[in-house]
């Protein structure tokens, strides 16, 4: 008689659940978190060990050091998928989110992924208008009360500059900045109070605060992208959260190179600026990538007036990654001295992902080259970096 994979399975497990408890939690410890979401099901002995607080601490501090990219596709009026991609991980993960979403939102509505930070998921309604803040761990749903502005659609939010921040025990902070009356205005929402509070960033400031000089300690948000100018607001965390103080307008510029006719593209994020060139576009709508040039706007012992260059891509790189697009998008962070950055691009409905990193003590370029993510045909609705995802 044919063994049946139920009776594999079975076979399997008692065989794995058979090793030494110190082998078993390091074989665990090296899984990405939705292996290890689906081993709590196959057994009471691999449930046991991976709820263990031992375990469990020693997994989420291993965890909180990778960086995860999530990708939102879907096909109209159909469901969608969140596919994640870990940089210790060799595969894509499929994180079954609409199912999640479905008792806030109505049959047919359009959501857009926003953000990301540890186990908390920022989703927009583009039907309702409203803010869908989801926990992994939890799988709770939460509805966010609007903001100052009023209800909001996708298009306001992909023009904002925007930040989540996990502040534990749950909770977290969204932070966003737009221009209100042609001045940026920072916008906080607050779980724990479930609250929004907005301050109006100040102007004329040569100089950044001395509690802004360390990294980590505060984040930049766009207001505007210019090609010669932006609007960049600097804003305090203190312990991973905003800290009161008012935000400060930065008004970083490019010197203007009459020689420079190229095409750039301008992806923002914490302090730094990741400009794509390509030469123009054809008749056919299709530009070919030529450069790709990283720029800083912190100078810690200066003023904000202009964007440094701090590295371009090596050809060697470049040459691996050169292909025709007509529409790019992407997205960076920095964390612990590295900066990451994504370039999405669609070529006649085929998309490419670009994940480059950028080591600012050895001033090292990276390419994590990544495994298809079969979204021939489909709509992108989100993209963003997340630190490690926790069990709890």
């Amino acid at each position: 008689m044919m063994e049946t994979n139920h009776e594999k399975l079975s076979a399997n497990t008692v065989g794995f659940c058979l090793l030494p408890s110190e082998i078993i939690q390091n074989i665990l410890l090296h899984l990405a978190l939705p292996e290890i979401i689906c081993l709590k099901s196959v057994s009471r002995f691999i449930a046991d060990v991976i709820s263990d607080k031992n375990f469990e601490r020693a997994y989420n501090s291993q965890s909180r050091s990778s960086t995860w990219l999530f990708v939102y596709k879907k096909r109209w009026n159909r469901d969608a998928i969140l596919h994640g991609f870990n940089d210790h991980s060799t595969r894509w993960f499929n994180f079954r989110v609409d199912s999640l979403l479905k008792p806030v939102i109505c049959p047919g509505d359009h959501i857009y992924f926003l953000t990301a930070s540890s186990n908390v998921f920022l989703f927009v309604s583009n039907t309702r208008r409203e803010l869908l803040a989801l926990d992994l761990g939890t799988k709770a749903v939460k509805t966010i009360p609007p903001s100052p502005l009023g209800p909001r659609g996708t298009s306001s939010w992909r023009r904002s500059g925007m930040k989540l921040v996990a502040t534990g025990s749950g909770h977290f902070q969204f932070l966003f900045v737009d221009l209100v009356h042609n001045s940026p205005v920072l916008f906080v929402y607050s779980s724990k109070t479930d609250t929004w509070q907005s301050v109006e960033a100040r102007e004329g400031l040569a100089e950044m605060p001395r509690v802004f000089q360390k990294e980590g300690s505060h984040v930049l948000l766009d207001a505007t992208n210019g090609p010669y100018e932006s609007t960049v607001t600097a804003v305090g965390l203190e312990c991973g959260a905003y800290n009161n103080h008012a935000p400060i307008v930065l008004r970083p510029k490019f010197n203007r190179r009459p020689t420079d006719g190229l095409d750039r593209l301008q992806v923002c994020g914490d302090g730094n600026m990741l400009i794509v060139k390509s030469n123009g576009v054809d008749d056919a709508g299709v530009r070919m990538l030529s450069d790709i040039e990283l720029w800083g706007g912190l100078r810690l012992n200066g003023s904000w007036h202009d964007w440094e260059l701090v590295s371009k891509v090596p050809r060697k790189i470049k040459e691996q990654i050169r292909k025709p697009y007509r529409a790019m998008r992407g997205c960076l962070e920095r964390r612990d001295g590295i900066i990451r950055a994504v370039l999405l691009s669609n070529y006649d409905g085929l998309w490419d992902i670009i994940w480059l990193s950028y080591d600012t003590g050895r001033s090292l370029w990276t390419w994590l080259p990544l495994p298809d993510c079969k979204m021939k045909g489909l709509n992108m609705a989100g993209i963003a970096f997340s630190s490690g995802l926790t069990l709890s």
